[in-house]
C-alpha cells in the first residue's frame, strides 16, 4: 500500500515557478483567487468571503498534509515566492490502488502564459517518482475547455463522462474524468 510521507514539506522548482508550503499568511490571496467568479465558475463550490474562511481553507489543506492525506503547493514565481499566484496539489488518494486525484486553481491574471502545464507537469513528476503513485486523475466540468486542454497536453486522458452527476445550487451538471498512467 501507498504510504506517503509529506514531511520535510517537499519544495518543488521549475523554471519559472516554486511550488511551496501553503502559510496562513497566504490567506489574502487565496481569499483573492476564490472569491473571483471567473475562477470558481466550474469548482462547484461557494466562493470565500473572508481572510478567515481562506485561512480554514489552509488549515484542510495542513490536516490532510498532517496526516499524509494530501499535499498542496501554493505556487509562486521564483523572483516572488512569497506571492502565492495559484494551488497545485494531490489529494483523494486511494493508497491500496496507488491513485491521486490533482486539482489546481490559478489568478486570472497568470492565465494563458503556460504556467498551470509548468506546475502540473511537476507534480506529475513528484507524484509518480516520489510518491510511487500508479495513476492520477483529474475532475472536471466539461465545459472548462481550457482545463479539458491543460490535461490533454499534459498527457492526460479522458476516462468518463457522467451526466448530471454532480448538483451545485440546486443544477445538476455533467463531470468529466482524466487519467493519466505511470509510464
Amino acid at each position: 500500500m501507498l504510504e506517503p510521507v509529506f514531511f520535510p514539506f517537499p519544495e518543488i522548482k521549475t523554471q519559472r515557478l516554486l511550488l511551496r508550503k501553503l502559510e496562513k499568511t497566504d490567506a489574502p490571496e487565496i481569499l483573492s483567487m476564490r472569491s473571483d467568479e471567473s475562477v470558481m465558475k466550474y469548482i462547484g463550490k461557494e466562493p470565500l468571503k473572508t481572510v478567515e474562511e481562506a485561512e480554514a481553507w489552509v488549515q484542510v489543506i495542513q490536516e490532510l498534509l498532517d496526516t499524509n492525506e494530501g499535499i498542496t503547493w501554493a505556487v509562486s514565481l521564483l523572483d516572488e515566492p512569497a506571492v502565492l499566484i495559484g494551488t497545485m496539489g494531490l489529494w483523494r488518494m486511494i493508497k491500496q490502488h496507488y491513485r491521486a486525484e490533482v486539482g489546481y486553481m490559478l489568478h486570472p491574471a497568470y492565465w494563458n502564459k503556460g504556467i498551470t502545464k509548468e506546475a502540473i507537469q511537476a507534480v506529475i513528476r513528484y507524484g509518480f517518482d516520489v510518491i510511487k503513485l500508479h495513476s492520477i486523475e483529474a475532475h472536471i466540468n466539461p465545459d472548462n475547455i481550457a482545463s479539458a486542454t491543460l490535461l490533454e497536453k499534459t498527457g492526460f486522458t479522458r476516462e468518463a463522462y457522467f451526466k448530471e452527476d454532480f448538483c451545485f445550487r440546486g443544477k445538476f451538471t455533467d463531470s468529466a474524468v482524466y487519467s493519466l498512467l505511470a509510464k
